[in-house]
């Protein structure tokens, strides 16, 4: 395998590649949303790192490190318009449903064994957990880069899918290691603020 070198120099400019081999601004629309996918999968790892060596929570290492591979594999699709790429190159970044639909395996079988909700909660609990519901606020910022160009039909319908199932996901996931790490969930009330400066 040849060796990967960090730098080329061929960004100094400002511009960088598609994997469909056309050259564009770094803040092209399509490097936005690339770099928020990065974003939420860097947030994915940093939460895994603070996960705890707990046997119950090996299966959710399992499905996280899982879903970074995916993301890569997301980051292929949407780096391929399908308006630019040859066929070739698009066969090889197709992006299928398969993602989707262990997400929604693993979500169902988590909240199997976490408490209903009845309103809002607050972003926070575990490191882990916290940073699972940082991942998941990124996601969300991932998929509303990833809709106007799956709007103009240049990239799968199921990256946008998967983004929005992973939100869900990651939401979730959070509230199960919370639980399993036995932080306490706090639930969101409407305060005023005058209320702080009674004693």
């Amino acid at each position: 395998m040849a060796k990967i070198k960090i730098y080329t120099k061929t960004g100094d400019k400002g511009e960088t590649s598609l994997f469909s081999g056309q050259r564009v601004l770094k803040d092209d629309p399509f490097i936005e949303a690339l770099g928020s996918v990065d974003e939420c999968n860097s947030a994915i790892g940093t939460a895994l790192s603070l996960l705890p060596n707990d046997p119950q929570l090996q299966l959710t290492k399992k499905q996280l490190e899982t879903i970074q591979h995916t993301l890569f594999d997301l980051g292929a699709a949407i780096a391929t318009p399908l308006s630019q790429a040859s066929a070739s190159k698009v066969e090889r970044t197709r992006f299928d449903q398969e993602g989707i639909e262990f997400l929604e395996k693993w979500i169902d079988l988590m909240e199997e064994q976490l408490p209903q909700l009845h309103t809002f909660i607050l972003p926070g609990g575990h490191p882990a957990g916290a940073f699972l519901h940082l991942a998941r606020s990124i996601c969300r910022r991932a998929e509303r880069d990833v809709i106007p160009l799956s709007r103009k039909a240049d990239i799968s319908k199921n990256v946008t899918i998967y983004l929005n199932r992973l939100s869900d996901y990651l939401f979730v996931c959070s509230r199960y290691v919370n639980h399993l790490c036995k932080q306490p969930e706090t639930f969101w009330t409407m305060h005023k603020h005058s209320s702080l400066l009674e004693s």
